[in-house]
C-alpha cells in the first residue's frame, strides 16, 4: 500500500523531517540549516536501534519504515531527509516506493565528486561496513570504473565512538584505519582525496586532518543533500515562507531520540551550539 501527500500551498510552513541512527545526521542537518535557514526541522535519532553501520539490511529497513511513519503521519513533515549513510543505501528505494509522491532525499558517498576532483585519481572511502557492503554502493563504485582507484575502507566502531563522545577511541581507530589505508598527498599514487562515506565523520574531521596532513581535500555529503532538499521544495512550491523566521536560532528545531537525550542534547550543543532539549520516544 502507497502514501502520498496532499499538494497544497499551505504545506509551506510545515516541517522538514531528518533521521540517522544516531547523532552523525547533526552534519547533514547543519549543512540544510544553512541552505534553508527559514525552515522548520525535526531532528530524530534512532539511537535506541543502532548502529544501523554494523547491522543487517532487515533490520536497517525495518526502522527506517518505523521512522518515517512516524514523521510523516506524527509531525505532518512535507520533506523526508535520510541523513544516514547505511540508511539510505538499505532503504530509500522501498521509502520512495511506499511514498512515491513525497519529496524524500537521501545521501551517499561522494565519490562521484571525489573522482572529478582528485589530482592523483587514488581516492580513499572511509565508511561504515553496511554502506560499503550495499548494493547501492557497489552499483555507484562500477559507474566509475576505470575514472579513479578507490581504497575502501570499513571503519567499524567509530561512529559508535563519535556517538559516545569518546575521544580515545575516537582516535584510536582513525590512526588505525587511515594507517590500513596507506598513503595521502599529492604524490602520484597517494590518495589526494578523502570521502568521509559516514554522517558521524565530519566531526572527527580535525582528527583526520592531523594524520593525513594539510594537502588532502576531505569530502562529505551534507552541502549536495541540502541543495537537492531545496530544489524538490521549491518545485512544489513549498519552501518556507514563515514570518517569524528571524526568531532565534534554535526555536525552528525539534529532536527526538530513540535512545538516551542527553546525548543528543549534548550533541547538538557541542556541534551545532544550540542548548535545546530532546525528547525520549518510544517507536516500537
Amino acid at each position: 500500500m502507497t502514501h502520498s501527500p496532499v499538494h497544497d500551498a499551505s504545506r509551506a510552513n510545515d516541517p522538514i523531517g531528518v533521521f540517522d541512527s544516531g547523532v552523525g545526521g547533526l552534519s547533514v542537518l547543519r549543512a540544510l540549516r544553512v541552505e534553508l535557514p527559514l525552515e522548520r526541522f525535526i531532528y530524530l535519532s534512532d539511537a535506541g536501534h543502532a548502529p544501523y553501520g554494523e547491522r543487517d539490511d532487515s533490520h536497517v529497513i525495518a526502522r527506517s519504515h518505523v521512522v518515517a511513519h512516524h514523521l510523516i503521519a506524527r509531525h505532518r513533515i512535507k520533506a523526508l531527509v535520510v541523513a544516514c549513510n547505511t540508511a539510505t543505501a538499505a532503504a530509500i528505494r522501498l521509502l520512495r516506493q511506499d511514498y512515491p509522491d513525497f519529496p524524500i532525499v537521501g545521501i551517499e558517498p561522494a565519490l562521484k565528486p571525489a573522482a572529478a576532483h582528485s589530482q592523483t585519481k587514488h581516492i580513499g572511502v572511509m565508511a561504515t561496513r553496511g554502506t560499503l557492503n550495499s548494493e547501492k554502493f557497489r552499483i555507484l563504485l562500477e559507474s566509475l570504473h576505470g575514472q579513479a582507484t578507490f581504497v575502501l575502507q570499513p571503519c567499524d566502531g567509530l561512529a559508535d565512538a563519535i556517538e559516545r563522545a569518546d575521544a580515545i577511541k575516537s582516535v584510536a581507530a582513525c590512526a588505525d584505519y587511515t594507517r590500513a589505508m596507506g598513503h595521502f598527498g599529492v604524490k602520484e599514487g597517494a590518495m589526494d582525496v578523502l570521502v568521509l562515506g559516514c554522517t558521524h565523520y565530519p566531526f572527527v574531521s580535525d582528527t583526520l586532518r592531523a594524520l593525513v596532513g594539510p594537502h588532502v581535500s576531505f569530502l562529505e555529503g551534507g552541502a549536495p543533500v541540502a541543495r537537492q532538499t531545496r530544489r524538490l521544495l521549491q518545485e512544489r512550491g513549498w519552501l518556507s515562507v514563515a514570518a517569524d523566521s528571524a526568531a532565534a536560532p534554535g526555536t525552528h528545531l525539534y529532536l527526538g531520540t530513540t535512545g538516551e537525550p542527553q546525548v543528543l542534547h549534548d550533541a547538538v550543543q557541542r556541534w551545532l551550539g544550540l542548548r535545546l532539549p530532546a525528547d525520549a520516544l518510544s517507536l516500537d
